[in-house]
């Protein structure tokens, strides 16, 4: 009996984990060319750089938002020109906190 149930758990855990794989392998590609992407945020969704930074391997790493709808986009450029989307939401807020003291941390 006890081996049964032990057999039943680990195929419902097996199927769990097919399960999972499955949807993130239906995942869509949200890459592309540089332009395309930006004409997207913009004419979409309204959203304008925001803030800009390197990443690791010399990418490009943007923030874009729309003040009017609150959307936000973070996005990176590889050094081939394709642009990847890597997160997005909604209710974007621009801060202009002070800095810090030197010394007294963040």
């Amino acid at each position: 009996m006890l081996k049964h149930k032990i057999f039943a758990l680990s195929l419902g855990f097996g199927g769990l984990i097919f399960a999972t794989q499955h949807a993130y392998g239906q995942q869509t590609n949200q890459c592309g060319p540089r332009d395309g992407v930006l004409a997207v945020l913009a004419e979409q969704y309204g959203e304008s750089r925001r803030g800009i930074g390197i990443a690791g391997n010399n990418a490009v790493m943007e923030l874009f938002a729309s003040g009017e709808t609150g959307t936000w986009t973070v996005t990176v450029t590889l050094t081939n020109g394709m642009t990847c989307l890597l997160a997005s939401g909604q209710n974007f807020e621009a801060l202009a906190d002070a800095l810090p003291a030197p010394g007294q941390g963040a």
